[in-house]
Formats: C-alpha cells, sequence, structure tokens
C-alpha cells in the first residue's frame, strides 16, 4: 500500500520509507544523549518535517498484529510529532475471515481522545483504505 502512495506523498512534502533496509527507513527521536546525538529512535512510514506528521501504514497486522497500538504509543514519544496519520484497511480479508479493522481502530481512537484519563500529544488523523 505505501509504494501505491509513495508518489503522491512526497508530491506532498513526506519524506517516505524507500525499502526494508536500515539506511531506506525513516526514523524520529525519542531520546538524546550527549552532544544531542539520538540515543533512541522509532519508525514510521513517511513523516512530513513542515507538519510535524508521521503516517503509518497499516495492512494485515493492523488489528490482529496489534501495530495500531504500537503506532499510537509510539508516536506519543516521538520528537516533533504533532499529528499522527494511521491508515488501515477498511476490512481485512484473509482466507477463512475477515476483520472489519478500520471500525475497531476507529473504536479505540475514539475511546482514547473521548476519554477524561487519556491526554494524547497529537492530533489523530484515522484513513480507512
Amino acid at each position: 500500500m505505501l509504494a501505491t502512495v509513495r508518489p503522491g506523498l512526497e508530491n506532498l512534502g513526506f519524506d517516505v520509507e524507500a525499502g526494508k533496509k536500515k539506511h531506506e527507513k525513516i526514523k524520529r527521536p525519542v531520546f538524546f544523549g550527549e552532544g544531542g546525538d539520538p540515543t533512541l529512535k522509532y519508525e514510521v512510514d513517511a513523516y512530513h518535517e513542515e507538519w510535524d506528521c508521521g503516517l503509518e501504514v497499516e495492512a494485515g497486522r493492523a488489528w490482529q498484529g496489534n501495530a495500531i497500538y504500537r503506532d499510537l504509543i509510539q508516536a506519543m514519544v516521538m520528537v516533533r510529532v504533532g499529528v499522527l496519520a494511521l491508515a488501515v484497511p477498511n476490512i481485512y480479508k484473509w482466507k477463512s475471515g475477515s476483520s472489519p479493522d478500520f471500525e475497531r481502530t476507529k473504536s479505540v481512537a475514539e475511546a482514547l481522545y473521548g476519554h477524561s484519563r487519556v491526554e494524547l500529544p497529537y492530533g489523530l488523523l484515522l484513513i480507512g483504505y
């Protein structure tokens, strides 16, 4: 999916993950050590520097593999992520069934953003595809 939207994202000014090799990944710092060098970084699929926007595009493991929870938590501690755009399948289908990933993810987002006990430090854009 990311390969399909890469050209459009790049035209908008996003840096987009180019592949699975270490040097092709997009990383955002979390902690800094001596000299200001990052000591911990998390990966995002794409990042827009001017908009402080991180993008995660999930597929089959969005719900079943708990990737949405990882994305929501890691975005909380990444430096300069004021908006997390999270793209998940509307419905993920496999040989023996299906999962309404968008609706399930939307339910989690509504609970987090609607609850008085939680205050996330970024805006969330949830995209169903």
